[in-house]
This record gives C-alpha cells, sequence and structure tokens, in this order.
C-alpha cells in the first residue's frame, strides 16, 4: 500500500536513527511539530549551516571587493532564514522522492515517511508551506538575484534522481548546495563575475568531497539496493579522491579571494579551512563507527573559518 494512506504513528515515535541523541527536536518541540521537524532536518542542523556559508561567502567576496560597501549583516539575517526554509523543503522533497528507498536503508528506515509519522500528502503540503515562506525571504534581494534564485529551484528538483541515474549525485548536490555563493554575490551587486564562478566552483568540489565521505555511511545498503554514489564509485580510492576535490576547492576559493583583492590576512587564516580538510582526509576511516559522520559534520568549522577569513581581510 502506498505510505500515501498510512495514518501517522503515535506521539511516542522514536526519533530519527541517524540525529544526535537528545537534540532540541526530541526534547522540547511539541509532539504534533517534531514529525514535521524531523522530515525538515532540524534536529540535524549541519545541512542549514553548509547551506548557509556559501551565501556568507559570497557576501564576504563583495564586502573585499568593495570595502567602502562593507558587509551586509542583514542580508546574512535573511539568507540564514533562507536557507533554514530551503534546506527543509529540499530534505521534505527528497523524502518524499525516497520514500521507498528510504525503507530500504538502515539509516534512514526511521525518518517520518517511511516509518508512517507523516503521510506522504501531509509532506507536500508542509513542502509548499517552507518554499512559499522562503520565496518571501528571496524577493527580499534585487531581481537578478530573485531570478537567480528561482532557477536553482530546477536543481533542487533534478537532485533526488540522479542516485538512480548516475554515480554523480554528489555532483548535482554540490551544484544545488554552492548556489548560495551566487546568491550573496549577486545580492550586493546584481550580477556575477570570474570571482564569483571561481568560488562557486570551488564550493561544488568541496560538496562533492564532503558529501562523498557522508555517503560512506550507506555503501553497504546502496550497493544492495542498486543506489549510485561516489562514494561506490570511488570505492577503495575515495580517500585520495576526496583529497584532489578539497585540494581543489581551496586553490580556486583563494584564487576568487586574490582576485577581488584579498591579501595576506586572507591566505593566512584561510589555512585554518585548509588544515580541517586535511584533517579529514588524513584521518578518514570508512570501517571505524561514526568516523564518516563526524568528519563530515566538522565542514561546518570549515565554512566558519573560511566566512572569518574573509571578513577579517575586509575588516583589514
Amino acid at each position: 500500500m502506498s505510505d500515501t494512506n498510512q495514518p501517522a504513528s503515535s506521539p511516542s515515535s522514536p526519533a530519527v536513527a541517524d540525529a544526535q541523541a537528545g537534540n532540541w527536536v526530541d526534547r522540547y518541540a511539541p509532539t504534533w511539530l517534531k514529525p514535521y521537524a524531523r522530515l525538515a532536518r532540524w534536529d540535524r542542523p549541519i545541512g542549514i549551516w553548509l547551506l548557509f556559508w556559501p551565501c556568507v561567502w559570497g557576501l564576504g567576496l563583495a564586502a573585499v571587493a568593495n570595502p567602502a560597501r562593507g558587509f551586509d549583516w542583514w542580508g546574512a539575517v535573511l539568507m540564514l532564514v533562507g536557507a533554514a526554509l530551503m534546506r527543509g523543503a529540499g530534505c521534505t522533497f527528497n523524502d518524499i522522492v525516497d520514500r521507498d528507498i528510504d525503507m530500504k536503508v538502515a539509516r534512514t528506515r526511521s525518518r517520518p515517511i517511511p516509518s508512517g509519522q507523516v503521510t506522504a500528502r501531509d509532506a507536500l503540503a508542509f513542502l509548499v508551506s517552507q518554499a512559499l515562506l522562503a520565496s518571501v525571504i528571496l524577493f527580499q534581494f534585487n531581481r537578478f538575484t530573485v531570478i537567480a534564485g528561482v532557477a536553482s529551484l530546477v536543481l533542487v528538483a533534478i537532485y533526488p534522481f540522479m542516485k538512480r541515474i548516475t554515480w554523480w549525485p554528489q555532483a548535482f548536490l554540490g551544484l544545488a548546495f554552492s548556489y548560495g555563493a551566487l546568491v550573496g554575490w549577486s545580492s550586493q551587486t546584481a550580477g556575477l563575475a570570474v570571482p564569483t564562478l571561481l568560488l562557486y566552483f570551488g564550493t561544488i568540489l568541496w560538496v562533492v568531497g564532503y558529501d562523498t565521505i557522508y555517503a560512506l555511511q550507506d555503501v553497504e545498503d546502496d550497493a544492495l539496493i542498486g543506489v549510485k554514489s561516489t562514494a561506490l564509485l570511488f570505492g577503495s580510492r575515495t580517500r585520495v579522491i576526496v583529497a584532489g576535490f578539497y585540494a581543489g576547492a581551496y586553490v580556486l576559493w583563494l584564487a576568487a579571494a586574490t582576485l577581488v583583492g584579498a591579501g595576506i590576512m586572507f591566505a593566512v587564516l584561510s589555512l585554518v579551512a585548509a588544515g580541517l580538510l586535511a584533517w579529514q582526509v588524513y584521518t578518514l576511516d570508512a570501517a571505524a563507527p561514526d568516523n564518516p559522520r563526524v568528519r563530515f559534520y566538522a565542514n561546518n568549522y570549515v565554512g566558519m573559518a573560511l566566512a572569518l577569513a574573509l571578513l577579517a581581510d575586509w575588516v583589514w
């Protein structure tokens, strides 16, 4: 029977398997809200930060390029809210599309739709409500940014299907999750430029790298059910290839910042981000319990470090 017709589970429905124990949703959210909060991954906010940091990088790059204009702090606040809404909408759409696959994967079968906590129909209504709220945020920016933001929905829509047809779904996630770099810059300039594109392409390489690490958690289940990923494609070469993606990302980030006038301050402080990337690769062990998840989560600090490096260079 289609899970559109499944009733929601009882209020005592367990937390999602891959959520951190004692997260705020499980502890404080009202019972009626918990399944929807889990659907939007509010119990795992790492995705919000990974979507938000490229927005800050775009804003920071624009501030370095034009110091007199300064950093748009209000724009950053709006983008944080927008990132939370769009990440929630994207996860909701992904879970609607993947509900049959999620039933077959140990880490995901406890998600709200496959576990029966939320019906696919109710999830769709929740998706629309998040998208509408996100559109309110988007329309606070200039016309070019609005058009660019709307265009990104194509990437969001096709991503869940990519794991069925290509070994490179992580590349399509990169195209979508890196889009904030373009939004951040264009919100200040009403256009694009070469440094922005370098920032965007570097961020795509970063996303492919960290999502390959994340996908290592599911390689056995994915192989059994026929789902494709770069983790499966790379196999024993995963560490070396991810190192290459991370190195390429850092080089492109450095080139983007240099082209807009960043100096020694950015070059030195950005080494913190480079060091965190190197640590992930050097200590990665797919066979060790929880090792890939911890290294994946460390990318929040990579995003923070690069943002602070840009802000420090702007202030300097």
